[in-house]
């Protein structure tokens, strides 16, 4: 309800907005109100704009810390129900942990600011076709903009209005010359998910695991790693758990990797609860991303699956939390407020005294040490889901079968490799070619003059996309027409591509394999969710006989007539300084391979590796996870890495080299010093340019007693760095980039 301004009315209230600032805002509440509940979402004047934030502290002393002559009061209560208390912890929580400012948590918990516009059944307008201005109507530029945006779905007139990017002061001439007319807007209706609709028969293993889950719901806190084989079914398993849950009456929230919004997931879902469930992804336009996050804070959706920042919507009676492929990196978020979803999703539901599951076929280190030191239950399935079997991992040493180039043709892949390609064809069955290496080459130099062409805002090469004719940095978007001659000294026919990308290893194929219908698939071509599930089908349904594909494939996909899998290049990923490569590589790889013969036809991965002795390839083949994983552990907790300990990164970035150096040495002297601490650097990123910044690193490593966060706040608090240098904290960081 709006309230107009009463300066004799000073009773004090803190808001939180969500800008990125640490404290609460004194307002005073307005005439006819005597108090407002903690969470209460208001509109506030905020400099010369007004702003929705949540009523943080419900009574403040009356001096306050802003004048009495210069309060300003609440300009309007949004008719929601409050911001719980169980959510505005977790906002404190995670803000405390990241060391980031409270309000730029609360930001992502509300979502984008016009979730508060177009409330309720409020009147909306849509446009009046076939009406004609009356004679004497003054159409103005910014009215017949207003007019050519209105549709006829119902808006209101200040989103109308923005959507415009004019003023809504002409809604309103417009309605009354009858241009536009009023119509209801009606909040979306979401399915609501039947517990007892059906599903698959689930096998004794799975049977086991569902009931050690289901058992976890209504028992308070816990956290149960669902370990369990590409193939085993594990979704099916944790769908039971589900819905249990809703059978008592609470909601449940699923994270999976962005990736993981996909058609078959949601199908699934439906054949189990005869309904879809709401999604949360960054591909949903405004109203429907307004109608979800309303949808959840009233209670009306039951079941939400999303990417990482789902977790911060505001459930107010969520009752169990799964993150579907806990290993995957996607769940850190590097920008903005950097956190990890899966660390934070079990942090929300011990507040909130609730089970979290975490399923993986390749958990992370930190989950499976948490394991084996009791603070999570497991549950296993070990073997495939009906006739399906684990497919065979063989390993071509490519020292001694290395690639045959043909005459035009640079080749990439073994005799052995193209030889199963070729008699799965004749079967009539599909092959999988994996690169994690979008475009048709990583890199174009001049054979003459030895130029490389590389970003002008990144230390990056720019990828060769002969799809489209163009150059491109993956890192900052930056991109060029691809050349015919040399720009330095101006050869022509002297430019070469280096090394392969997908698009590559596709020309290949299609030289070798004329008649077969290739597709690649890779973020570039599946851009938003329906476009993905359209790929999706097109495998599904055979219209597809080698697909060339990159990381986006995976996980998390089930095709009946895929039987082989060929890894282009193994060692891929495990060079670098990145003390989790292995492990991404081993997860990465493990996934990949698991996309061969999930149906009843056997399944076969040939992995082309130079490196066949590295210890992750080694495992891979034989398939000792435990074995590597052990190793793996050894060498971490060796080396005081984490989960044996902590570490935060400082990321010191400027426009201007120098001034960033100096800030990095700066930081670097007053670095800290004590038992079980030491820091490394500073010293330039790996990317030592990005977007036009120049970055240099420090690393601090401490033991896990030391709460890393009071370290640095001292450390980075008595700095005094110019206002033209960034630093960026990452706890916990998972990128070293």
């Amino acid at each position: 309800m709006s309230v107009k301004n009463q300066p004799n009315k000073k009773r004090r209230v803190g808001v939180m907005l969500p800008v990125p600032l640490g404290e609460t805002y004194d307002y005073a509440l307005p005439a006819g109100v005597s108090e407002l509940p903690e969470g209460t979402f208001v509109r506030v004047p905020f400099g010369r704009r007004f702003l929705t934030g949540v009523v943080w502290r419900s009574s403040l002393p009356d001096e306050g810390r802003v004048a009495e002559a210069k309060l300003k009061e609440i300009a309007e209560i949004c008719p929601f129900s409050p911001m719980s208390e169980e959510n505005r912890r977790f906002v404190e929580w995670v803000a405390r942990y990241t060391m980031s400012a409270t309000g730029a948590v609360l930001k992502m918990a509300m979502s984008i600011d016009e979730v508060f516009s177009g409330v309720g059944d409020a009147d909306g307008v849509v446009r009046n076709e076939g009406a004609l201005p009356p004679d004497g109507f003054r159409m103005t530029a910014a009215r017949a903009k207003l007019l050519e945006v209105a549709g006829a779905v119902p808006e209101t007139a200040a989103e109308l209005a923005r959507r415009a990017g004019v003023s809504a002061g002409g809604v309103k001439a417009l309605a009354e010359a009858g241009l536009l007319r009023k119509e209801k807007i009606v909040s979306e209706r979401f399915e609501t998910p039947d517990p007892s609709f059906g599903g698959v028969v689930l096998n004794g293993e799975q049977a086991v695991a569902a009931d050690v889950l289901k058992a976890k719901v209504g028992a308070g806190f816990s956290v149960t790693l669902l370990d369990g084989v590409t193939g085993s079914g594990k979704t099916e398993v944790y769908f039971e758990a589900a819905a249990e849950t809703l059978e008592s009456g609470r909601q449940v929230l699923v994270l999976l990797p962005e990736i993981g919004l996909t058609g078959q997931w949601v199908d699934r879902f439906k054949r189990r609860f005869g309904a879809e469930p709401a999604l949360w992804h960054s591909d949903m336009g405004a109203k429907k991303r307004r109608e979800t996050w309303k949808g959840v804070l009233d209670g009306r959706i039951r079941v939400l699956a999303g990417a990482r920042s789902a977790l911060f919507l505001p459930f107010p009676d969520l009752g169990l939390i799964i993150v579907d492929e806990e290993h995957d990196a996607s769940y850190k978020q590097e920008d903005g407020v950097i956190y990890h979803a899966r660390d934070m999703a079990v942090v929300r539901a011990k507040q909130s005294g609730i089970p979290i599951v975490l399923s993986s076929a390749t958990p992370s280190l930190e989950t499976v040490v948490n394991v084996e030191n009791g603070r999570y239950d497991t549950a296993v399935l070990r073997g495939r889901y009906g006739a399906a079997r684990m497919p065979d991992i063989h390993l071509i040493d490519m020292r001694r079968d290395p690639p045959q180039d043909a005459v035009g043709l640079k080749s990439f892949l073994s005799p052995v490799l193209l030889e199963r390609v070729k008699t799965t064809l004749e079967r009539g069955e599909q092959s999988l070619l994996f690169l994690n290496r979008r475009g048709y080459a990583p890199l174009v130099l001049c054979r003459k003059c030895g130029y490389r062409f590389q970003c002008v805002h990144c230390s990056a090469w720019l990828v060769e996309h002969r799809d489209g004719r163009r150059l491109e940095c993956h890192h900052c978007g930056y991109s060029v027409p691809a050349p015919d001659v040399c720009p330095v000294c101006g050869e022509a026919d002297s430019l070469t591509s280096c090394g392969p990308g997908v698009e590559r290893i596709s020309e290949e194929i299609q030289a070798r394999f004329p008649d077969a219908r290739r597709l690649v698939v890779t973020s570039d071509v599946t851009a938003s969710p329906e476009r993905l599930n359209e790929v999706m089908r097109k495998i599904r349904d055979k219209e597809a006989d080698v697909i060339i594909g990159t990381q986006i494939l995976a996980k998390g996909h089930h095709f009946p007539e895929l039987t082989l899998v060929g890894v282009v290049d193994a060692d891929l990923g495990l060079a670098g300084g990145d003390l989790r490569a292995g492990e991404r590589t081993f997860q990465m790889l493990h996934q990949v391979a698991g996309r061969a013969g999930r149906a009843d036809k056997a399944g076969i991965v040939l992995m082309q590796t130079y490196d066949p002795e590295n210890a992750v390839i080694s495992a891979l083949a034989s398939g000792e996870t435990n074995a590597f994983l052990h190793a793996e552990a050894e060498t971490r907790e060796m080396l005081r890495m984490p989960p044996f300990g902590r570490m935060a990164a400082l990321i010191v970035s400027a426009e201007d080299r120098d001034r960033a150096e100096r800030a990095a040495a700066a930081l670097g002297r007053t670095a800290p010093v004590g038992e079980d601490m030491r820091v490394l650097g500073p010293a330039p990123a790996p990317l030592a340019l990005l977007r036009g910044k120049h970055r240099f690193r420090l690393l601090l490593q401490t033991a896990r007693n030391i709460r890393i966060q009071d370290v640095l706040a001292r450390w980075v608090g008595s700095a005094e760095l110019p206002p033209s240098v960034r630093v960026k904290i990452d706890i916990d960081p998972y990128s070293f980039f």
